[in-house]
């Protein structure tokens, strides 16, 4: 019953979570935001809400140096002082943000090197650049989340925000190999692929992501790796075109069968036959015998070649 309730509760908090380790909250604030790998400058998540976009490239693990340039879209003026903040530790000796709009202006009260900064609320757009440092969560298990950035309004309540997951360097191969097999799965169903092996596969995909987020990533990257397209069945238009070819091979093993033992009988007469005169050639031999023996020498050749065909 403890599994069991365990095991509950794990997918309710996965079914909560989208599995993407990305997430982005509110509209009309933060519309768009790159994260980046600071080391390498490879783009590791992409989001923008106006043309629909929300790609997870890489994946982000404690310790790991990245920025974020993100677009903010103040649509409408107020009172007081928004602010934005961060969870990452600080990168740059000094600083943690980088305005990089320039017809945007924060105010005096913006101070670029605190991770909690005020800027003065003017209705307009600008884009911004945070660097930090990925912190490390208190548990290595499954996946942790990570406040890239916080947008808040002068009461303190959240307007928008950036919020991704770092993982475990397990976690993030169990990731890798979870979307590759969700490709593959979706390969199978497009070539139509038998609906019991699609519910099978489809299973162990998601008991594996139940296992991996209660922190056992060794035994889900294990079930992910028992998951062999290579063996599926084939799909039912292949196994619609097997019935005609299962008919034709059937159709010909009878005519086979028929023509064999047809044949068969053939021979068995012929072999009959053949016996009968053998007896009547001895019957004459020895009878020959007694008149010519060069003629009896030659039946009994005969004889002899005609026991050899027939096997006797």
């Amino acid at each position: 019953m403890a599994i069991s309730l365990v095991l509950l509760l794990t997918t309710i908090y996965v079914s909560s979570v989208s599995f993407s380790p990305v997430k982005a909250q509110g509209s009309g604030w933060i519309t768009s935001y790159q994260i980046y790998d600071y080391t390498t400058k490879g783009l590791l998540i992409n989001y923008d809400s106006s043309k629909d976009v929300n790609q997870t490239l890489g994946s982000i693990s404690p310790g790991q140096q990245i920025y974020c340039t993100f677009t903010v879209n103040v649509f409408t003026g107020g009172s007081g002082d928004l602010s934005l903040s961060t969870s990452l530790h600080q990168l740059l000796q000094g600083e943690y943000w980088q305005l990089v709009t320039q017809n945007y202006t924060l105010g005096n009260v913006f101070n670029p090197n605190s991770n909690h900064a005020q800027f003065v609320w003017a209705q307009g757009t600008f884009t911004m650049t945070v660097y930090g440092i990925v912190p490390t969560p208190s548990s290595t298990t499954g996946l942790a989340p990570v406040n890239v950035v916080s947008l808040y309004g002068p009461d303190g309540s959240v307007l928008s925000q950036i919020t991704a997951y770092s993982t475990s360097a397990g976690m993030a191969s169990f990731l890798t190999l979870y979307n590759q097999k969700n490709a593959n799965l979706n390969s199978l169903i497009s070539s139509g692929v038998n609906s019991g092996y699609i519910q099978l596969y489809t299973s162990v995909l998601n008991e594996s992501q139940v296992v991996a987020y209660a922190g056992d990533v060794t035994d889900a990257t294990a079930m992910l790796n028992d998951l062999n397209s290579a063996n599926a069945p084939p799909s039912s238009t292949a196994q619609a075109l097997f019935i005609p070819l299962i008919a034709v091979v059937a159709v010909v093993a009878v005519l086979f069968a028929f023509l064999w033992f047809r044949v068969r009988g053939k021979v068995s007469y012929f072999q009959l036959v053949v016996e009968d005169q053998i007896k009547d050639l001895e019957g004459m031999t020895l009878r020959i015998s007694k008149i010519d023996r060069a003629m009896s020498a030659n039946l009994e050749s005969v004889k002899d070649r005609l026991k050899r065909l027939v096997g006797m």
